[in-house]
C-alpha cells in the first residue's frame, strides 16, 4: 500500500470536522453486518429451532426494510441529531429483549426483531449523505465514497471474525447485545459531533410520498444497483455447491474471504489516483468490467482456481460501490440525500436477496457452473442498462448538482 491512495484516505479521514464523523460512524456500523447472523444463534442458543431462528432473522430484515426509509425521511426533514439519539436508544433496548426478556416460542420476541430492524441507527445513510453536504472538493468526495466501499468490504469480511470473538467471552446473547450498545454508542457520537454543515441542514424536506424515487435518473440508477447485486446473491449460492461438487466444503469461507480481498485489493490498486472520467461515463465501463469478472469462475476447476478467479474478477466490485454511491449524492435532491442513500441500500439488499433465492432453486438443477453462468450473464445486462442509460444519468446528475445542499 505504498501508492497514493492510503495517504488520501489519512488526509481526508483525519481533516478536522470531518474525523469525528467519519470515526464514530465506523463505531456505528459495527453491528450491522453482524445481526442477521447473530439473531440465528441467539434464538438457537435459546433452544428455537432453525424455521423459528430464520423467521426472525426474516423479521429483523422485513422491519428494517419497512423502516428504514421512514427513519431516514425523518434525518432529512429534521436532521440527524434527534433520529440518531433516538435509535440509538431504542434498538440496543430492543435487542436486549429479544435476548434476554423473549422466549422462543413467544410474540415478544419477533416484535423485538421487527423494532430492532426498523429502528437500526441510520448510520451508513447519514454518513453517506454528510460526505455528499461537506465542504470537499468532488476528488476528495469521490475519495470518500470509495472508503465507504471499502468499509463495507470490511466489515461484510469481518463481522463474523468479529462475532466469534465476543462469543469466546461468553454467549451468543451477550455478544449481540455488546455489539448492539457499541453500534448505539457509535450513532450517539455520529449524532452530536460538530460538523460545517449543521446551520446549511436543510430544517424540513420536500413532502413528497416518492420522495427521491421521483428522479428518474435516479430510479434507474438503482435498478441498475439491484441489477449488479442479483450475481452477488447468486453466487453466495453457488461458492458452497461448488465446494461441496468438489469435496472441499471446509474451504468455503477461505473462497469466500478471497473474494473480499479481492475486491479490496482491487480499489486500493485501481483507485490509486483520481480518474479524470466523469463517473456518468465512468460508472458503465465499471459495471462492465464487473461482469467480465464474474466470467472468471466458470473456467474454475478447483477451490484454489474458484478463489483465484474470484479474487481477480471482484477487483472492480469496490469501485463500482464507490462510483454508485458518487451517483446517488450527484442524482437525488440535496434535501432527500439519507433517504436516496437509504434507499439505494435497500436496492442492493433486495438484488442480492433476488440472486439468493434465485440461486437456491437453479444449483440442484443446473449446478454450480450454472449458476456462475447465469451471474454473468445478469450483470452483462447490468452492464448493458448502464450503457444505454448514461447520458440520463449524466444529465440527471448535473441536476443533482444544482439542487443539492452544500
Amino acid at each position: 500500500m505504498t501508492n497514493g491512495l492510503p495517504r488520501r484516505f489519512l488526509a481526508l479521514l483525519t481533516r478536522r470536522h470531518v474525523a469525528g464523523a467519519a470515526w464514530w460512524s465506523v463505531v456505528a456500523r459495527l453491528p450491522v453486518y453482524l445481526m442477521s447472523l447473530a439473531l440465528i444463534l441467539v434464538v438457537r442458543e435459546q433452544g428455537g429451532g432453525y424455521a423459528r431462528a430464520g423467521l426472525v432473522a426474516a423479521l429483523y430484515t422485513l422491519g428494517l426494510a419497512a423502516g428504514g426509509p421512514l427513519v431516514a425521511r425523518r434525518v432529512d426533514r429534521h436532521g440527524r441529531r434527534a433520529v440518531l439519539a433516538v435509535t440509538a436508544v431504542v434498538c440496543p433496548a430492543s435487542v436486549a429483549v429479544l435476548v434476554w426478556a423473549a422466549r422462543p416460542d413467544g410474540w415478544l420476541q419477533p416484535a423485538a426483531a421487527v423494532l430492532a430492524g426498523a429502528s437500526l441507527p441510520p448510520a451508513n445513510a447519514v454518513m453517506r449523505s454528510l460526505w455528499a453536504r461537506l465542504p470537499l472538493a468532488d476528488a476528495e468526495r469521490e475519495t470518500a465514497y470509495l472508503w465507504e466501499a471499502l468499509l463495507t468490504e470490511v466489515l461484510v469480511v469481518g463481522a463474523p471474525l468479529m462475532l466469534a470473538v465476543l462469543m469466546l467471552t461468553g454467549s451468543a446473547g451477550a455478544a449481540l447485545t455488546a455489539a448492539s450498545a457499541v453500534g448505539g454508542l457509535g450513532a450517539l457520537g455520529l449524532a452530536f459531533v460538530r460538523l460545517p454543515v449543521d446551520g446549511a441542514e436543510p430544517p424540513d424536506g420536500v413532502r413528497d410520498p416518492l420522495g427521491p424515487l421521483r428522479s428518474p435518473a435516479l430510479a434507474v440508477l438503482l435498478g441498475v444497483m439491484a441489477a449488479c447485486a442479483v450475481p452477488v446473491g447468486l453466487m453466495t449460492l453457488a461458492i458452497p455447491a461448488f465446494a461441496d461438487a468438489h469435496g472441499a466444503r471446509g474451504g468455503t469461507g477461505f473462497v469466500y474471504a478471497c473474494w473480499g480481498v479481492g475486491s479490496a485489493a482491487g480499489a486500493l490498486w485501481l483507485g490509486r489516483s483520481p480518474s479524470r472520467t466523469p463517473v456518468h461515463r465512468r460508472f458503465p465501463r465499471l459495471v462492465l468490467a464487473y461482469a467480465l469478472g464474474s466470467s472468471l469462475p466458470l473456467a474454475a476447476t478447483d477451490q484454489v482456481t474458484l478463489a483465484a478467479a474470484l479474487a481477480v474478477g471482484g477487483a472492480p466490485i469496490a469501485l463500482v460501490s464507490a462510483s454508485e454511491m458518487t451517483l446517488v449524492g450527484q442524482l437525488a435532491d440535496g434535501r432527500l440525500l439519507t433517504e436516496a442513500f437509504t434507499w439505494a441500500s435497500l436496492a442492493t439488499v433486495a438484488g442480492d436477496a433476488v440472486g439468493q433465492q434465485a440461486g437456491g432453486l437453479l444449483v440442484e438443477r443446473v449446478g454450480a457452473q450454472g449458476v456462475f453462468a447465469v451471474a454473468f450473464v445478469v450483470a452483462l445486462g447490468a452492464a448493458g442498462v448502464a450503457f444505454g442509460c448514461g447520458g440520463l444519468l449524466g444529465a440527471g446528475s448535473v441536476a443533482g448538482r444544482s439542487g443539492a445542499v452544500r
